[in-house]
């Protein structure tokens, strides 16, 4: 099952363990195919790794969802150069052949005590300081929505399909019209008063919110459900529709959550609901595939199944997808105080910053309840291979530098 690498394990969990650490210098990453020499000189003082003794609660840490997620990632990562950079934007996260032995090392666990000595044994937590003091982590979820293939009400929103005239181009999609010519591809607003074509029908509030989650599952009268898997946006920058309710008065701050956004649309008529969503300009479309392994979520941005409580989106400017990250926050959803593991295997709009991180929760209603309670600060180390790390201190490296790519 595993070609070059076998099973690349839970890799990176950035820790460190001073007490008041310096702040990490700002520069500028380039996008390298190998990662390049760095200038002492150009970095902060090394700060000391961690032992994973000091990670909160790391010895009766659940992993087997973690370790599970991980060895999806070391197949993406087997079918890669074994000598390019893991990340063009991560450049300290090593070269794919670094990540050869955490993987292998990994694919033999049988149980989370095995997972435990390995991952001890072949990785350094190193902890992410962000320069601005900002720490933040929210969760997401898989919803299913039930949906017609004919408009049928109340199911009468297309959930859109991607068009065959948007150009990808670089993440500002164009818009080719009729004559050949190319224009920024429109606004929210503008979409839906033109048409679009539909993979299926749904409420409109739930096609609202599928947009905002970005995937979801969708159940037919007949008992069939598929998969409404990101395509494609139309390029504009997402725009909070609830912090626009609040602001004009239409809900209190308390009912600014899915529920309480969905419940006010239920009051509002047709019109005033199709303002309140062209307040956020972004509109994304979906592709149709099927359900596949129902325990599992849909493809992340590394293009792998989404494990519950086993992945997380990150800042991809920032950090490498595949790689293993701890974190310590809270949320009732997760029981309170919460230590975990968990892979980097997607991003999204919001999530921006070096201690930023969107929590999979998985599929459902219940998973949406338990992610819409999700909203706290927290810390996140990254596992990082022992010769990376190693490799990292010889070079100079003080600690991981947070610096957003150019664009």
């Amino acid at each position: 099952m595993w070609s070059r690498f076998r099973s690349f394990a839970l890799l990176v969990l950035l820790a460190a363990c001073q007490t008041q650490p310096a702040p990490i210098k700002v520069m500028t990453i380039p996008q390298p195919e190998t990662p390049p020499p760095v200038e002492s000189s150009q970095l902060p003082a090394w700060e000391t790794p961690a032992a994973f003794s000091d990670l909160p609660n790391w010895p009766a840490v659940k992993l087997e969802a973690a370790v599970s997620a991980f060895k999806r990632s070391c197949e993406k990562f087997s079918n890669l150069n074994l000598t390019s950079a893991l990340s063009g934007s991560a450049p300290w996260a090593g070269r794919v052949e670094d990540w050869a032995e955490p993987c292998g090392a990994l694919s033999a666990a049988r149980s989370d005590e095995e997972a435990r000595a390995l991952i001890e044994r072949v990785f350094v937590p190193i902890e992410v300081i962000p320069p601005d003091g900002a720490r933040k982590f929210t969760g997401y979820f898989e919803p299913t929505y039930d949906a017609r293939r004919t408009p049928t009400p109340p199911f009468t929103e297309p959930v859109p399909a991607l068009p065959a005239d948007l150009i990808p181009n670089n993440g500002k999609p164009l818009q080719r019209l009729p004559d050949g010519r190319t224009r920024p591809y429109p606004a929210r607003a503008q979409i839906t008063t033109s048409g679009v074509q539909a993979i299926a029908y749904a409420h409109p509030a739930d096609v609202f919110f599928l947009q905002i989650q970005g995937s979801g599952r969708l159940r037919f009268p007949d008992g069939t459900t598929m998969r409404a898997v990101y395509a494609a946006h139309n390029g504009h920058k997402f725009k909070s529709t609830a912090n626009w309710l609040i602001r004009t008065g239409r809900i209190s701050r308390g009912e600014a959550s899915m529920q309480g956004i969905r419940a006010w649309m239920n009051r509002a008529g047709p019109a005033e609901t199709r303002m309140a969503m062209n307040q956020n300009p972004r509109f994304v479309f979906f592709r149709a595939e099927a359900e596949g392994d129902p325990s599992l979520g849909p493809a992340g941005a590394e293009g792998v199944p989404l494990t519950p409580l086993g992945s997380m989106a990150v800042d991809t400017s920032l950090h490498p997808l595949g790689v293993p990250m701890f974190v310590q926050t809270t949320a009732p959803g997760l029981g309170g105080d919460w230590s975990g593991l968990l892979i980097a295997q997607d991003t999204g709009g919001a999530i921006k910053g070096p201690v930023r991180g969107d929590i999979y929760f998985g599929t459902g209603p219940e998973a949406g309840e338990r992610a819409g309670t999700m909203n706290a600060p927290g810390r996140l180390w990254v596992l990082l291979p022992r010769a990376v790390a190693e490799r990292m201190r010889a070079e100079g490296y003080a600690s991981l530098d947070m610096a957003p790519a150019a664009p």
